[in-house]
């Protein structure tokens, strides 16, 4: 059987490594000069290629149609995602929230062990341009150097985030042709951008422990607990990142985020240590007496929005500006404008429809012997390591349905 793989990602690779494996002629087409290019900067250049808990809890930090993935995540589990690494010979680590990467933290050595295969050829620097579809059946693909004759073609161009690594959205374009339906595709993991000016004076600011509320058109949509920066533009950090894939669909249209913060204590329990520290300080100025409450960039933003006057000694301040400024520390809004564009998105939400795709084999259900896997499907993931889960199994799937279910090669 002549098998083409289009694209040299993460699920890419993995399905050319585990059909290697096998007697069936095997070409990765890639359209850049080297594999796994989006890989080198996934985590920073660390590469948390997945995490290591059960299935249960990788379906519930899946974001968009976790249920189209039960067999896929059950087929090839993260331990066996870490077990294919330890068998080809990379050395692995578990960190904070069972994140797995390298032990030598860099993610060339995950796209080492993934370029492993001996027996499948590599066409780089190979623009595909079509399909070839006869009678409803994939028979070839299109490049920019010739007609490639097969008999399977296995789609993993991946997504459009990060652009510039090659994500250009090739695979939606062919999809589309095919009469597949794509879910618009929109920025996800990525920063927030807002219109307030308080963003720029407090760029670099980062809150650690602090309750993220995201207000949709008057509608709470999702509280995170956590840690977030300020950029001169907006948002970012992991609530934020975890927030903008929850809201990422909805038009932004009136959207605001609500920072709690102090969520460890209630408005009372801040209002008592407000007046404890008051009647303690009582002829401090108020702009000077939050200090051990705030942090220090973040103490002028909070005097000028509690519309208490700076220079007001704490023990004239009245009951009414007490509980707006508690109110407002507990409730610090920013104005949300847009996610931030593609080139900062970790993933991509949107993609071909699932329901035209088998979910246990990743075969389109309107062409045969195509298959569909990786980040151009309909599902999304928290970070962590889940969104270069689902690249592996899916590519799994994918690879025991074309294989005919021999388990040998997993």
């Amino acid at each position: 059987m002549n098998i083409c793989i289009i694209g040299g990602g993460a699920s890419g690779l993995m399905t050319a490594s585990l059909l290697d494996k096998t007697e069936h002629n095997v070409v990765v087409i890639e359209k850049n000069d080297k594999l796994g290019k989006k890989l080198y900067i996934t985590g920073k250049g660390r590469c948390n290629f997945t995490n290591a808990c059960n299935t249960h809890d990788f379906i519930n930090n899946v974001v968009t149609n976790p249920k189209f993935l039960y067999s896929a995540i059950n087929l090839f589990t993260p331990d066996d995602v870490i077990d294919f690494f330890t068998a080809q010979g990379m050395t692995v680590k578990k960190e904070r929230g069972n994140r797995m990467f390298p032990q030598s933290d860099k993610s060339s050595d995950v796209i080492k062990a993934l370029s492993k295969f001996s027996r499948c050829k590599v066409m780089l620097s190979t623009i595909v341009e079509d399909l070839k579809i006869t009678d409803g059946r994939v028979t070839g693909v299109v490049t920019n150097s010739g007609i490639i004759d097969c008999d399977v073609v296995v789609l993993a161009t991946g997504g459009v985030s990060y652009p510039s690594t090659g994500s250009t959205g090739d695979g939606y374009k062919f999809l589309k042709k095919l009469s597949h339906t794509i879910i618009e595709p929109k920025p996800a993991l990525v920063p927030l951008f807002s219109s307030d000016s308080v963003c720029k004076k407090l760029e670099g600011l980062s809150l650690k422990n602090v309750s993220v509320t995201a207000f949709v058109d008057g509608k709470k949509e999702c509280e995170e607990f956590g840690e977030m920066l300020f950029t001169a533009q907006g948002v970012s950090g992991p609530c934020i990142l975890t927030i903008s894939s929850k809201i990422c669909r909805k038009k932004l249209l009136d959207c605001y985020i609500s920072i709690d913060l102090k969520p460890a204590i209630s408005e009372e329990t801040l209002t008592n240590r407000l007046m404890r520290e008051f009647s303690e300080n009582t002829n401090k100025f108020f702009k000077n007496s939050l200090t051990e409450l705030l942090p220090k960039s973040l103490i002028p933003i909070i005097v000028e929005r509690s519309s208490i006057y700076p220079d007001k000694k704490v023990n004239q301040i009245t009951v009414e500006e007490r509980t707006r400024l508690v109110r407002l520390i507990k409730d610090f809004r920013l104005v949300i404008s847009s996610l931030a564009p593609f080139s900062q998105a970790v993933i991509t939400s949107g993609g071909v429809n699932v329901k035209e795709i088998n979910p246990k084999t990743m075969e389109s259900k309107l062409i045969k012997n195509l298959y569909v896997i990786g980040e151009l499907l309909d599902v999304d993931a928290l970070t962590g390591g889940y969104n270069l889960q689902i690249a592996f199994s899916t590519a799994c799937s994918a690879v025991n349905a074309i294989i005919g279910g021999n388990y040998d090669i997993l």
